[in-house]
């Protein structure tokens, strides 16, 4: 036993009858047989932590648990109907009841009232979790797996712990590795060592047509060594964050993944699409299933705001980035304060209808920061300027008889567009979203929580929730798609691929491009050497694979370039100005080479720190 939890079981008094004593992760779990001490270990609890300054908790030992069908029916005849459950999990292994339903908050009753009736009368640890207004299989598959897999993830949460508990030397050095996305936009990749341990910032794929033959990070690299890798970091769920992920479970990663719960479940839903995708085109996707299943049973899920030790000298806390449901920026607490490194992920520092805008001011002390500057060197209209555009543009060629395909990333950009077009109330014609839309918006569903607090009200509040309004209607199959295309009567096509890369928004551009009443409108950023690029620089003939002839482009093509999910300089700026400490060094990456050499300048003459754009594979000495 470690002298951290030999510390704990002195501060415990006689008759605790402490069954065992666990790690999860970073917190340390009581398992206690007698039921008074359970009920009663509060103020015992409250002490041990304030004493060691790490998360404690207790529960009851299995033994003194009641019996699963009576807790359901408790929790069942304790709640109001009106709380909708749907479904209620037992994890004997952590003693918990994990209850699903449409209003959480009625489960749990003013101040806890109804979870402290509950764990009172069972001893089961209740918690509660949102069921998505919109039913998802992902959601559905995730909780099921964790559930299934409880028992493994007990052992492979208390070995974490033991790694984290385990011996450490002080710091001599710590560096930080360009594995990907430096000089470059896709697959984004930090590695982050010091003399004590090593962790990944994000692991993801390149999905422009740049890096084809080299889509992946250079896990090649002499400076990786997945034996060694203590914990995997993801920022958030885009491909080019964390498309490579199960790669690492295939090739023998067992370590934790952490992120948010949005950023886990969407992007499975992204790894998944991607691998059937490869499929489909024929192409090796360098992963299976097996790789996604590995990452869910060793996914850690945190929420912004909470502090976790991740390794001997890492510690780990997650702030809201503005940029994606769940993204987060990472800060690295190093050594016990030695240095502290925040890795910005993509950034919008600017509040939109979807998301409030990135927290700066969580950190108490930040020494480095790695910044995005995919727009670093330039500006971005105003966000509301970008939504009028958008609603302007829309009905316009709705008015003229036209129909409007908007390509779009299904995961954020197009739930951007669905809550602006559902606010407009001239908008009467069917929406319809296409390719794993859908899907992603019913993930959005089941967490209001980290939409925008404008979006909370109207969702919780006024009952007014824009992903379920009559007006959208899911494809759901080629049938569906097939009835879309070939009527002429006005609409609005949301559909993948953004970058115009193959998926059904292809389909859609092959009908829709003979007729000039038509729209295409590009509402998210276009990776050099795609369709989309290629199309917005003004080509009117594009080729079409399978096809002897191309495909002439006779529609109205336009882009509305404020809706982004990024920031530009001046809000990059505003971000690390907001910060509590000004950084001593700070680093640029995500973003095209040339927009880094610029950012890089504006930055040094603005803060007159050390700054700088590595390339891939360089390895920059932060201490």
């Amino acid at each position: 036993m470690t002298p951290i939890l030999e510390q704990i079981k002195e501060q415990l008094p006689r008759g605790a009858k402490l069954k065992d004593i666990l790690y999860e992760g970073a917190d340390i779990v009581l398992y206690t047989e007698n039921a008074e001490f359970l009920l009663s270990a509060g103020t015992t609890i409250r002490d041990i932590v304030g004493k060691i300054k790490k998360r404690v908790e207790i529960r009851a030992a299995e033994s003194i648990l009641e019996s699963q069908e009576k807790t359901e029916k408790l929790v069942k005849e304790l709640a109001p109907a009106e709380a909708g459950i749907r479904d209620v999990f037992f994890e004997p292994e952590f003693s918990k009841v994990i209850v699903h339903a449409e209003k959480p908050g009625l489960v749990i009753g003013k101040a806890g009232e109804l979870l402290r009736k509950i764990k009172e009368k069972t001893y089961w640890t209740p918690e509660v979790r949102r069921a998505p207004a919109i039913d998802s299989d992902i959601i559905k598959a995730v909780r099921a797996m964790q559930h299934r897999e409880a028992d493994y993830r007990r052992k492979f949460l208390h070995k974490v712990g033991e790694r984290i508990y385990g011996p450490k030397n002080e710091i001599d050095w710590i560096r930080v590795t360009a594995l990907g996305g430096f000089r470059e936009v896709g697959r984004s990749c930090v590695l982050v060592t010091t003399n004590n341990s090593s962790a990944l910032l994000d692991c993801g794929l390149s999905v422009s047509a740049h890096h084809l033959s080299k889509p992946y990070p250079y896990l090649e690299a002499p400076e990786f060594n997945i034996q060694k890798l203590d914990s995997v970091v993801i920022s958030h769920a885009h491909l080019d964050h964390s498309g490579t992920v199960p790669f690492l479970y295939e090739y023998g990663y067992r370590g934790p993944v952490y992120c948010t719960r949005p950023t886990r479940d969407l992007m499975i839903l992204l790894q998944m699409d991607y691998m059937s995708v490869a499929q489909r085109e024929g192409k090796k996707s360098p992963y299976t299933s097996k790789g996604i299943e590995e990452m869910i049973k060793h996914c850690v899920t945190l929420e912004w705001g909470q502090v976790t030790d991740i390794a001997p000298d890492l510690r780990l806390t997650l702030g809201n980035a503005g940029h994606l449901l769940g993204s987060a920026s990472c800060h690295l607490n190093i050594g016990d304060g030695a240095y502290n490194l925040l890795y910005t992920g993509d950034l919008k520092y600017q509040n939109t209808k979807l998301f409030d805008k990135a927290d700066a001011e969580l950190y108490q002390r930040v020494e480095g920061v790695i910044t995005e500057s995919t727009y670093g060197d330039g500006t971005l209209p105003p966000y509301d300027h970008g939504e009028e555009k958008l609603r302007t543009l829309a009905k316009a060629a709705l008015a003229r008889g036209g129909r409007v395909l908007i390509p779009c990333f299904a995961v954020g950009r197009a739930q951007s567009m669905i809550v602006t077009l559902m606010e407009d109330p001239e908008i009467t014609v069917p929406v319809y979203l296409d390719g794993m839309i859908w899907d992603a918006t019913a993930i959005h569903t089941a967490y209001p929580e980290y939409l925008s607090r404008y979006l909370q009200g109207q969702i919780l509040r006024k009952q007014k929730n824009p992903f379920i309004d009559p007006r959208l209607k899911g494809i759901g199959s080629g049938e569906e798609r097939r009835a879309v295309l070939t009527t002429s009567h006005p609409c609005i096509v949301l559909s993948t691929s953004g970058m115009l890369q193959g998926g059904p928004a292809m389909e859609y551009l092959k009908t829709f491009a003979h007729d000039p009443r038509n729209l295409l409108l590009f509402v998210g950023y276009q990776a050099e050497g795609t369709l989309g690029r290629r199309i917005q620089k003004g080509w009117k003939y594009i080729p079409i694979e399978g096809r002897d002839e191309g495909l002439e482009l006779k529609l109205e093509v336009q882009t509305v370039e404020g809706y982004s999910g990024h920031s530009d300089q001046k809000e990059l700026m505003a971000f690390i100005r907001a910060l509590k400490t000004r950084p001593k060094k700070i680093l640029a990456n995500h973003g095209e080479s040339m927009k880094i050499s610029n950012f890089v300048r504006a930055l040094h003459r603005e803060f007159a720190v050390e700054t700088s754009g590595p390339k891939i594979l360089e390895t920059v000495r932060l201490r």
